[in-house]
């Protein structure tokens, strides 16, 4: 059954599809404030969107109410939306899929990405998306980008995928279009686990720098440069009001990953038990 609405059908010329989705891929809101950036500063225009009623338990990710008009109330469902746009200076139009992680239907929620990208001729497929990692926010951000298909990975200056463990739609959505012969590459900002619940507007300059890179194409980031040097500038005095955490940041300054290793994806609680572990090494030694 085909749960995608379709509003337009837009002829669009050797399309690639980029695609992020708040949840578990999203650490620090970055993936989907990426692509909403993307897609405001090409003017992509929705053409599409997911039915939510399969994909969801409306217990778990509920809907929410808003005023319309300030009288009005209207529901807001989890949106999937697909929005299309021309990329200057490119060889490729674009699609931005702006979504949130299902929690049901897995596989039949993928074969209806997989078959707009079909219906449109998607070329290659691209996923943003963030993780928290042992990195200090005064750091540049690391991106990593991934892909399976060895030619991809030399042509666009990937890396070949080593991660093992559990995964999210993103995941799920790359075997997807693998299994149509669809080239895919993923993106990684890597977030400081420190400030977890802050948006960061740094990792999604990285990202969208990135992301525009592969694309070959320009976009203007004066406004997320300037925030994102007031989110470091604010993050800092915070850190250095804490003695301890000022301690901890110092460390993952002094032990930063180099830039040839790949960024692996650590679990929440593993690097919350890190920073705890720390902490109490620290009291033993009586610093």
């Amino acid at each position: 059954m085909d749960y995608v609405r379709w509003h337009d059908r837009p002829k669009l010329k050797r399309p690639v599809l980029v695609a992020a989705f708040e949840g578990w891929n999203d650490a620090a809101d970055a993936a989907t404030t990426a692509a909403k950036f993307l897609r405001d500063q090409w003017a992509a225009r929705q053409f599409a969107e997911i039915d939510p009623e399969e994909f969801y338990d409306f217990s778990a990710t509920r809907p929410h109410v808003q005023l319309a008009d300030g009288v009005t109330r209207e529901i807001v469902w989890p949106a999937n939306d697909f929005y299309a746009a021309s990329l200057p200076g490119s060889d490729h139009d674009i699609v931005v899929l702006l979504g949130v992680e299902p929690g049901l239907k897995w596989r039949t929620f993928c074969t209806q990405i997989v078959d707009v990208g079909r219906a449109l001729g998607v070329e290659l497929f691209i996923t943003l998306g963030a993780l928290l990692a042992d990195v200090p926010h005064t750091r540049p951000v690391r991106v990593t980008g991934t892909a399976a298909d060895a030619e991809l990975v030399q042509r666009l200056g990937l890396q070949r995928s080593r991660y093992e463990g559990p995964t999210g739609i993103v995941g799920v959505l790359h075997d997807a279009f693998s299994k149509e012969s669809v080239p895919s590459a993923s993106l990684w900002a890597a977030v400081p686990h420190y400030v977890a619940a802050t948006p960061s507007p740094k990792a999604t300059l990285a990202l969208v720098e990135r992301a525009a890179e592969l694309l070959g194409s320009s976009v203007p980031t004066t406004a997320l440069e300037i925030a994102a040097a007031s989110y470091e500038r604010q993050v800092s005095e915070v850190v250095e009001s804490d003695e301890d955490v000022s301690e901890y940041v110092h460390r993952l300054e002094e032990t930063s990953l180099d830039d040839e290793d790949e960024i692996e994806l650590p679990s929440g609680d593993a690097l919350a038990a890190d920073f705890e572990r720390y902490l109490r090494e620290r009291d033993q030694r009586g610093d």
